[in-house]
């Protein structure tokens, strides 16, 4: 764990705002106001929270280098199932027949 994410204050729920309250906030802060020095990244503290939804329903977002040859048979797969409608083919339960 870093730094940052054990700097981070764990909050009591009794100490917790109200929506209303974060709305009020929300609205009234300055979105180009300076950033303050004990600042934590949202990615970490996002990081200390239970998760909302399961990894496998919506994993988080990386970046990552996608492949060409990826693109490239996915580009090939859309373009023969496209090929086989333009014949007036069907492909539906995994033999092509006529449609």
């Amino acid at each position: 764990m870093t730094a940052a994410a054990e700097s981070v204050p764990e909050v009591a729920p009794e100490s917790a705002f109200s929506e209303e309250e974060l709305a009020e906030l929300a609205l009234a802060a300055d979105p180009d106001g300076p950033i303050d020095e004990d600042a934590v990244p949202v990615s970490i503290y996002l990081g200390r929270l239970p998760l909302v939804l399961p990894q496998w329903y919506m994993p988080p977002a990386i970046v990552s280098g996608t492949k060409r040859w990826r693109t490239a048979l996915v580009i090939a797969l859309v373009v023969a199932f496209v090929m086989i409608d333009a014949f007036g083919l069907c492909s539906t339960y995994g033999s092509v027949t006529l449609a």
